[in-house]
């Protein structure tokens, strides 16, 4: 019995990750947490965002199969594609409702349009040479850039244009600051895989090593809490809130190898924003 709901539990936990539920949440939760810092509450973009996530996710997880690059992921997609579509379905229809017959601000589509496009082609070639095909994933040393870079851009930047918020030195120092953080927990899924990619790829773990990866790790975290004394409405309680997100991603760096599962990575570790934001609700907005 006991291995059975142990079975079960498993089921739940693996299609919660694999469908791409999870990272969608963390994505709502970084653009939570950005609206909330700057004092917006009324706003549908934390759900445009997860939607899209959704969508892109499940999008690039198909395109990486039918390239070969997913075997270890093809049985389940497979298994589950019924659902997986029906769930992309149900987002587009989400999507298209909040963009067409919601407040949603349309111009905000031009600010999205350049993180939407690195997500894109982070899969999907941009060019080919000879018969190597290159996209931002396997382009030498873009691959975390690009992830950080897009993220950063769509849970700081777009939202806050949707919400016609004035884009003042505070609103850089964020998007600065969210990009070296999430640059620092992207390591750990590099670190993971760094005996699987192709060495051309030429990832930070490649590259440096391990050990001196997670350095790097460690200063972008350093970096990323120096940022907050850089803003004109400086929090000690953000800062503080900062802090514990921080320490918290360098103990995952800490314990990051390539012998780690998927699930340390695509689920402890991608839940880091999800907990800075149940923290911020707790703590620091009510």
């Amino acid at each position: 019995m006991y291995i059975c709901k142990m079975k079960f539990l498993k089921k739940i936990l693996d299609f919660y990750i694999f469908s791409n539920i999870h990272v969608s949440i963390a994505g709502f939760s970084l653009t939570k947490i950005t609206l909330l810092k700057f004092g917006i509450v009324d706003n549908l973009t934390p759900i445009f965002v997860a939607l899209s996530i959704v969508i892109s996710y499940n999008f690039i997880r198909f395109f990486e199969i039918k390239k070969n690059s997913l075997n270890w992921f093809k049985n389940w997609f497979f298994e589950h594609k019924n659902v997986l579509s029906l769930i992309s379905f149900l987002s587009v229809i989400l999507l298209i409702y909040i963009t067409f017959f919601s407040k949603f601000n349309l111009k905000a589509i031009l600010v999205l349009l350049p993180f939407a496009f690195m997500t894109f082609f982070y899969v999907v070639p941009l060019f080919k040479i000879g018969n190597i095909e290159v996209s931002f994933r396997n382009f030498p040393f873009i691959k975390i850039v690009s992830i950080a870079f897009a993220w950063a851009g769509i849970t700081v930047l777009f939202p806050l244009y949707e919400a016609n918020f004035e884009f003042t030195s505070n609103v850089y120092i964020e998007f600065l600051q969210r990009f070296l953080l999430l640059m620092a927990i992207t390591l750990p899924f590099d670190i993971r895989d760094v005996t699987f990619d192709s060495k051309s790829l030429r990832t930070l773990p490649q590259v440096l090593g391990v050990e001196k990866s997670k350095i790097v790790g460690y200063v972008l975290l350093i970096l990323t809490v120096l940022g907050e004394f850089l803003k004109d409405n400086f929090s000690s309680s953000e800062m503080y809130m900062l802090i514990f997100v921080s320490f918290v991603t360098a103990l995952f760096l800490i314990f990051s190898s390539p012998k780690r599962t998927r699930y340390y990575t695509s689920f402890w570790v991608e839940a880091i924003p999800i907990l800075w934001f149940i923290l911020i609700v707790l703590f620091l907005k009510n």
